[in-house]
């Protein structure tokens, strides 16, 4: 009977969880807010803010490994934009321009700048149960997923 309870509380929980996530996807500014991420390494925190034009950008606000070995802030030293190469680790600028689609349920129809490689893919964006964002990268014939934990 104990073990028949405790199943049961178990579904309980799990489809509130998928429910609650389910129903952050509903909402465009339900993304808004800071971030844990970890990804090829580096842990960082973003934020995403809502911009005048009704999108979404995402900037790194902190950064785990933020110094050089000479104590000084590292830079975007990979970046394909020559002219964003002096900017600061923890002021990157992830992505500008993200779109939520009603249909779909996700964000995306923009870019994401990967600062680890340097390149820039194909992004979007869902909640997916007790994971958090779930952050899809496309580049050629090639995805990467990753999760973004929302810290708000």
């Amino acid at each position: 009977m104990k073990r028949l309870i405790l199943i049961v509380f178990t579904i309980f929980l799990s489809y509130n969880v998928t429910y609650a996530q389910a129903e952050l996807n509903l909402s465009p500014d339900s993304i808004l807010g800071e971030y844990e991420v970890l990804h090829q390494g580096e842990y960082a925190r973003v934020r995403i803010l809502k911009d005048t034009d009704s999108t979404y950008s995402a900037q790194v606000f902190w950064i785990d490994d933020m110094y050089d070995r000479n104590g000084k802030v590292r830079l975007d030293q990979r970046n394909p934009d020559r002219d964003l190469r002096n900017v600061p680790c923890n002021q990157i600028l992830l992505m500008k321009g993200l779109k939520y689609d009603s249909k779909r349920q996700r964000w995306g129809d923009t870019k994401l700048y990967d600062p680890t490689r340097g390149v820039c893919a194909n992004v979007t964006c869902e909640f997916k149960e007790e994971k958090g964002l779930r952050v899809r990268m496309f580049f050629l014939c090639f995805s990467q997923t990753c999760f973004w934990r929302k810290l708000d």
